[in-house]
């Protein structure tokens, strides 16, 4: 599957042969590290809470990966290194450089300044979108599964939760399975989009402008 959208996207078969692999390992690396939100909220913090002070680590852990920005403008800043190697790759550096002050708006010498500052914003808007739209996704997707939890834990507090706390709990038990149900597609979803964009962009630096 990965192989066919590679193909739809970059023409050039020896690209493919580094580009294909490389977006199936994007996705199956997001994918999981996503997934890791369907663990139960507290499971592995708690353990992390118990050992850390001990090894002298600090006494934080956030359990999903992609709901860090640091992780996903990591990953969206490596794509944009290897769109920058391409870019000199398939035009040679003269010719991406040329690039740079041609394009979009045309070549003519008191245009270039223009061209190339519309060139950095494009490199710069693609790269910090790419990033922040796996951050909020799945950061959106963290915050929900933590308020269903109160719902649980302020059930839980209660000296006699069989009383009007009763639907906290039930109410728990059913919201959470239903979004995790749901998220079971937002995790997937997510982690093919990061992987089409990461093929597009790429696509995008083998064609001149």
């Amino acid at each position: 599957m990965v192989d066919s959208q590679a193909k739809g996207v970059i023409h050039n078969a020896t690209s493919r042969k580094l580009v294909s692999p490389l977006a199936l390992t994007v996705f199956v690396w997001i994918f999981l590290m996503n997934a890791m939100d369907m663990l139960p909220l507290d499971a592995i913090p708690s353990l992390w809470h118990g050992a850390a002070p001990s090894l002298g680590f600090p006494n934080y852990m956030r359990i999903v990966p992609t709901a860090d920005l640091s992780t996903t403008l990591g990953l969206s800043t490596s794509v944009l290194l290897v769109c920058l190697v391409y870019n000199i790759k398939i035009k040679g550096i003269g010719g991406w450089a040329h690039e740079l002050i041609a394009a979009p708006f045309g070549d003519r010498w008191f245009l270039y300044p223009i061209n190339f500052l519309m060139q950095m914003i494009e490199f710069a808007a693609k790269t910090v979108s790419h990033g922040m739209r796996l951050f909020g996704n799945m950061f959106a997707g963290e915050l929900v599964f933590m308020l269903i939890a109160l719902m649980g834990g302020t059930w839980a507090w209660q000296s006699n939760p069989l009383t009007g706390f009763f639907w906290l709990g039930f109410g728990h038990v059913v919201a959470g399975t239903v979004w995790s149900i749901f998220h079971i597609l937002v995790i997937t979803l997510q982690a093919f989009i990061f992987m089409m964009l990461t093929l597009i962009y790429v696509g995008q630096a083998h064609d001149s402008h």
